[in-house]
C-alpha cells in the first residue's frame, strides 16, 4: 500500500506540473474561489437577521448575544453584532428592504465570481488537455519503428483518447471541487463556531468516519481503475483491428467469431466498472447515514441549547442548522473528488507509460546535415537484431555507387526488408555503420536524410484526403502544373482524370475507394514529386495484376532513371537491367554479380531462385 502511495503522489506531481503554463488563470481562479466561498457564507448568515426581522421584531436595536464562550475573539463578536445591528437599524420595514437588497446583491457576486471562477478554470483544463495531447502525438511520431510492432494501435489510440479525458476529469476535480469545496466547509465551519461552538463539534463527529471512507476508496480504485482502462483499450484494439480488416473477416465467414471476441472484451470491461462503481456508490449513502445521525443530534442537543438553557436563539438555532447542513454536499463532493483524482491518477500512470519512452533513433547533438549524395552508399559489416532477439543480418557488406541500381533478392524472410529499413534509419545496426558519401548515418541530421530518400512498399499507405494532397505530401503548397507532371510520370494522371473530382477527388481511408494498382501509381507519383537522390522499392510490384504490374513497372522505370536504386523485386527485367544483385539468405549475402554472372552458377541459391520464379 505505501509503493501505491508512493507512485500516486509521484504520478499526482507530473500531472500538478502540466498547469504551469497556465498558473496565471489558475491563480485568478483560486482567488475567485475564495470570494465566490465568503459570499456563500455570506448568503447563508443573512437570513439569521431576516428570521429576526419577520419573528423577533423585539431585536431591531439589539445584537444577538450568540455563544462565543470558545473565544474566538471579541473583535469577531463585536463585529458580528456591529454589522447586524446596522442592518436592523430604523424600522422594521426599512430593515427588511436593506436586508433583502443585501441578500439579492451577495447572491449576484457570488454568482458572478462563480460564473468566472469556472470560466478560468475550464480554460486552463482544457488547454492542458489538448497540450498533453498534442504531447503525446509528437511523441509517438518521435519513436521508432520498433515500438509500433510491439504496442496494438487501438491500446495506442485509447491511451490518447480515452485516458486523457479520464484526467481531465481529474484535473477539474482538483482544482475546482478540491479548492471551493474546503473553502466552502472552512468558511460554514467558522460561521458554526461563531453562533455555538459545542453544537459544532458536536457535528464534527461524523467527519473522522468519512475520512475513512474516503481513504479506503481512493486506494481501491486506484487498483482498480487500471484495469478498466486496460479493458477499454482492449476493446478499441478490437474495433480497429476488425474494422481495418473487414474484408477478411467477410472472406472467411469470421463475423460470427469477430463478434463472441469483441462480446468477450465488453463482458470484461462490464465486470470491471460494475467493481468500481459498486465502491463509488457506497461512498455516498454512507455518508448519507452519518450525516442523518449526526443531524438528528444537533436537533436533539440544540433543542435543548434553546428551550432550556437559552443560550442560542431560534434564529440562531436555523441558521445554524441551514449553515451545517450546507456543509454536507461539499464533503460529500469531495469522496467524489477522490474517485476522480485516483481514475486520474490510473489514467495518467497509461500515459506516461507511452511519454517517458525515449526514442532509440535520434539526430545526434551537433550532427550534420546531408545537403547532397554525390558518391556512394556503403554497408560496412552490418549486423542487425530486433531488441536483443536472434539475429535478422550479420555481416551484411555491400557499396552502391550514386546511380546504380542495386537488387536485393532472397527467399521470404531472409532479411530483404530489414536491409533497406536500415537506410533511412528506421532502425540502427547492432553492429557494424552504415555510410553514404563516407559519414555514418548515425552522424548525420535525420530529416536531411530521409529527405534525400524516397520509398515505395508493396504496402501502399495513402490517406483519406484528395489526390492532390496524397502525392504532394510533404511538400508545401506544391504547385498544380507539379503534381499533374508526377502524376503523368506515373501512369497515374488518366485514372484520375476519369474520377468524379480529378485531382480533388477524396479516395478514402487508406485509399479504399481506389484499385491496387491505382493506389501504387499514386505512391509513385508521391515518390517522384518529392525527387530523391535514392529510391527504395520494397516488392512494389508484387500485389497487382498484370495490366497494372506493366503501368506500375513502366512508371517505375521512369523513376529510377537517373536515380540510385535498392531494389527488392521478383520482377525480371528489374533484375536483369540491376548494376549489381546482392543474394541475402538467412541474414548473409550468399551471392553477389550480375544477373549473367549469378546465373551461371549452377549451385547457387540465385540460380534455383531463377528457376523456381522466374523462367515463366
Amino acid at each position: 500500500m505505501r509503493s501505491e502511495l508512493v507512485e500516486s503522489f509521484s504520478i499526482f506531481r507530473r500531472i500538478l506540473g502540466l498547469t504551469r503554463p497556465y498558473w496565471k488563470h489558475i491563480s485568478a481562479s483560486v482567488v475567485l474561489t475564495v470570494f465566490y466561498s465568503l459570499l456563500s457564507g455570506a448568503s447563508i448568515y443573512l437570513f439569521i437577521p431576516l428570521l429576526d426581522i419577520l419573528f423577533h421584531p423585539e431585536k431591531m436595536s439589539a445584537g444577538a448575544p450568540g455563544d462565543a464562550s470558545l473565544g474566538l475573539g471579541s473583535w469577531f463578536s463585536g463585529l458580528k453584532e456591529d454589522v447586524i445591528g446596522a442592518i436592523l437599524a430604523g424600522s422594521q420595514s426599512d430593515a427588511l428592504l436593506r436586508i433583502s437588497i443585501i441578500i439579492i446583491v451577495t447572491f449576484l457576486l457570488k454568482n458572478i465570481f462563480g460564473y468566472l471562477q469556472f470560466f478560468l478554470m475550464n480554460y486552463s483544463e482544457e488547454s492542458i488537455i489538448r497540450d498533453l495531447r498534442n504531447t503525446i502525438y509528437r511523441h509517438i511520431h518521435s519513436l521508432p519503428l520498433g515500438f509500433f510492432s510491439n504496442e496494438r494501435t487501438g491500446d495506442l489510440i485509447s491511451r490518447v483518447v480515452s485516458d486523457v479525458s479520464v484526467l481531465n476529469g481529474g484535473i477539474s476535480a482538483f482544482f475546482v471541487t478540491m479548492m471551493r469545496q474546503p473553502l466552502l466547509i472552512a468558511v460554514y465551519l467558522v460561521l458554526a463556531f461563531s453562533l455555538s461552538w459545542k453544537l459544532t463539534l458536536i457535528s464534527l463527529v461524523v467527519f473522522p468516519f468519512t475520512l475513512a471512507i474516503i481513504a479506503w476508496i481512493a486506494l481501491t480504485l486506484h487498483r482498480e481503475r487500471g484495469v478498466t482502462q486496460e479493458r477499454m483499450a482492449d476493446i478499441t484494439a478490437v474495433l480497429h483491428e476488425t474494422i481495418s480488416g473487414v474484408k477478411v473477416v467477410k472472406a472467411f465467414g469470421m463475423e460470427d467469431f469477430e463478434t463472441r471476441k469483441f462480446v468477450n472484451h465488453t463482458r470484461a470491461y462490464l465486470r470491471s466498472i460494475l467493481r468500481i462503481n459498486r465502491i463509488k456508490d457506497i461512498s455516498s449513502p454512507a455518508t448519507e447515514f452519518l450525516s442523518v445521525i449526526a443531524g438528528s443530534v444537533i436537533v436533539w442537543y440544540g433543542g435543548i441549547l434553546v428551550l432550556q438553557e437559552s443560550t442560542l436563539s431560534a434564529s440562531e438555532f436555523l441558521g445554524f442548522l441551514f449553515i451545517i447542513f450546507q456543509i454536507m454536499p461539499p464533503i460529500k463532493e469531495l469522496t467524489n473528488v477522490a474517485n476522480r483524482i485516483q481514475e486520474a491518477s490510473a489514467a495518467a500512470k497509461r500515459i506516461f507509460e507511452i511519454i517517458d519512452v525515449e526514442p532509440s533513433i535520434t539526430t545526434r547533438s551537433g550532427a550534420a546535415a546531408l545537403t547532397d549524395f554525390s558518391s556512394s552508399l556503403e554497408f560496412r559489416n552490418v549486423s542487425f537484431s530486433y531488441e536483443g532477439d536472434q539475429t535478422v543480418l550479420t555481416g551484411i557488406s555491400l557499396s552502391i555507387a550514386k546511380g546504380d541500381v542495386v537488387a536485393l533478392v532472397g527467399p521470404s524472410g531472409a532479411g530483404k526488408t530489414t536491409i533497406v529499413d536500415l537506410i533511412p534509419r528506421f532502425y540502427d545496426p547492432s553492429d557494424g555503420a552504415i555510410l553514404i558519401d563516407g559519414q555514418d548515418l548515425r552522424d548525420l541530421d535525420l530529416k536531411s536524410l530521409r529527405e534525400k530518400i524516397g520509398i515505395v512498399t508493396q504496402e501502399t499507405i495513402l490517406f483519406n484526403d484528395t489526390i492532390r494532397n496524397n502525392i504532394a505530401y510533404g511538400v508545401a503548397e506544391c504547385p498544380p502544373d507539379r503534381v499533374e507532371a508526377a502524376a503523368r510520370t506515373a501512369n497515374a494522371h488518366q485514372f484520375i482524370a476519369n474520377t468524379r473530382d480529378g485531382y480533388e477527388t477524396v479516395i478514402g481511408e487508406r485509399g479504399v475507394k481506389l484499385s491496387g494498382g491505382e493506389r501504387q501509381r499514386l505512391a509513385l507519383a508521391r515518390a517522384i514529386l518529392k525527387n530523391p537522390p535514392i529510391l527504395i522499392l520494397d516488392e512494389a510490384t508484387s500485389a497487382l495484376d498484370t495490366e497494372s504490374e506493366l503501368l506500375v513497372q513502366e512508371a517505375i522505370d521512369r523513376l529510377m532513371t537517373g536515380r540510385t536504386s535498392v531494389v527488392i523485386a521478383h520482377r525480371l527485367s528489374t533484375i536483369q537491367r540491376a548494376s549489381r544483385i546482392y543474394v541475402i539468405e538467412r541474414g548473409r549475402i550468399v551471392g553477389a554479380g550480375t544477373h549473367t554472372e549469378l546465373i551461371a552458377d549452377k549451385d547457387g541459391l540465385y540460380k534455383k531462385l531463377y528457376d523456381l520464379q522466374f523462367r515463366a
